[in-house]
């Protein structure tokens, strides 16, 4: 180390220099030192945001993946309304008019059941029951029926009947026209009274389902139960995925419309 002194001062006086230096550089190095470590938490900092943000990246990557796949793995009729009843038995219905030619047309089977309202603007429900359904499962359709049809607005309970699919038809009286999503209905109606007008959104290992209570009660894990009402149905909705989880599009697909939480 090269040291100059001043012959001009005493010893005293340059050692008293130096230690004025010394002293100015410690407080300097204080300072960087504080910097540094300042800079460094800061780096810290930043580190753990990053790796925060990539672990949020990759489990958005991961949700949207699964969300794809769960996608592709949808069944056939969950293109429809659907639900399972209480005794197993599948009951599909039509979202609009094109839905409902489908739901008629293709997949109405000789030994099935086919409900509608008496008054228009109802889905088509088809109950695959192969003949062999229940009182209860009746009933279950029947609801179905009528809380996805315009009486669900107008907050009451419309008239419901079921016929075999060999009662519906295309054909229409001489003078009359039938408009695409609409069938004309020959021969006995048979009348349900035994519904309430409720919705059950239910979820099942992670699925969403929805429809009648009675069935939605015994085929989920948990669920809520909505009524006719004036709450926006996309408030309702973020309400029961709080509540439920699952897919917030899959419980607005299951929701009639405005409605209140029972």
């Amino acid at each position: 180390m090269k040291i100059n002194l001043s012959i001009k001062k005493t010893v005293e006086q340059n050692a008293a220099d130096y230690f004025e230096k010394a002293k100015k550089f410690r407080k300097k190095i204080a300072g960087a030192q504080a910097i540094i470590s300042e800079q460094k938490k800061r780096l810290d900092e930043l580190k753990k945001k990053k790796s925060a943000e990539i672990a949020k990246e990759r489990q958005k990557e991961e949700y949207l993946k699964t969300k794809k796949e769960r996608k592709k793995e949808k069944a056939w009729y969950e293109k429809f309304r659907w639900f399972f009843t209480s005794e197993g038995f599948l009951a599909i219905g039509g979202r609009d008019a094109t839905s409902n030619e489908i739901v008629v047309k293709k997949h109405a089977d000789s030994s099935d059941l086919i409900f509608h309202t008496d008054e228009p603007g109802s889905p088509f429900v088809v109950l695959k029951c192969s003949g062999k359904c229940g009182t209860v499962s009746i009933n279950e359709a029947a609801q179905e029926c009528a809380v996805y049809s315009k009486a669900w607005k107008r907050g009451f309970s419309p008239s419901v009947f079921y016929v075999k699919p060999e009662q519906v038809t295309k054909e229409a009286k001489a003078g009359e026209f039938v408009p695409k999503g609409g069938f004309m209905i020959y021969g006995q109606r048979n009348h349900v009274k035994e519904f309430k007008m409720q919705v059950a959104i239910g979820i099942k290992e992670g699925k969403i389902i929805g429809g009648p209570v009675t069935a939605i009660e015994k085929n989920s894990e948990d669920y809520v139960i909505v009524n006719p009402g004036e709450d926006k149905k996309t408030d309702i909705a973020k309400k029961i995925h709080k509540k439920l989880g699952g897919e917030l599009d899959d419980i607005m697909g299951f929701l009639p419309g405005d409605c209140i939480l029972y």
